[in-house]
């Protein structure tokens, strides 16, 4: 079973983590229905969609179809089981595209409201995370 994932940073194809986005990409770009704030945080500079709905802006992404072993290995890599990681949650989103394929629930990348309590925010909120955002981006170290 596949499970439909928006991703709206670093995961994006041609962007610094799509290596550890082995899955199907459904054509074109989709925009979250809600607006969410996206803000680029701390040292590293990573993108951090925060998790309240009605505050931001419509987020641009794409949508991927993973497996799921490929959907562990994502959710390893946003440190969805640390206090400070990203929270796997549902939300929906429509396509950009001239011919609208309506909208889809699917799973995304969130930061819970409590993370931006003494994060440092470096800019934002924007409506997409961009290759000129990824110059600023710095790898976690291992």
């Amino acid at each position: 079973m596949h499970t439909r994932v928006f991703v709206y940073g670093t995961l994006k194809e041609g962007f610094p983590n799509f290596g550890a986005n082995t899955g199907t990409r459904i054509p074109g770009a989709f925009v979250s229905k809600d607006r969410y704030p996206l803000y680029l945080v701390g040292e590293r500079r990573s993108p951090w969609m925060v998790n309240t709905p009605g505050e931001g802006e419509r987020v641009v992404g794409q949508v991927f179809e993973l497996k799921p072993e490929v959907l562990e290995r994502i959710d390893i890599l946003q440190r969805v089981n640390a206090s400070d990681g990203y929270e796997r949650v549902q939300i929906t989103v429509r396509s950009q595209s001239a011919e609208p394929e309506g909208e889809l629930l699917v799973h995304a990348y969130l930061k819970h409201p409590r993370n931006l309590a003494g994060a440092e925010i470096l800019a934002g909120p924007f409506s997409e995370y961009t290759l000129e955002h990824v110059t600023l981006y710095r790898k976690r170290a291992l």
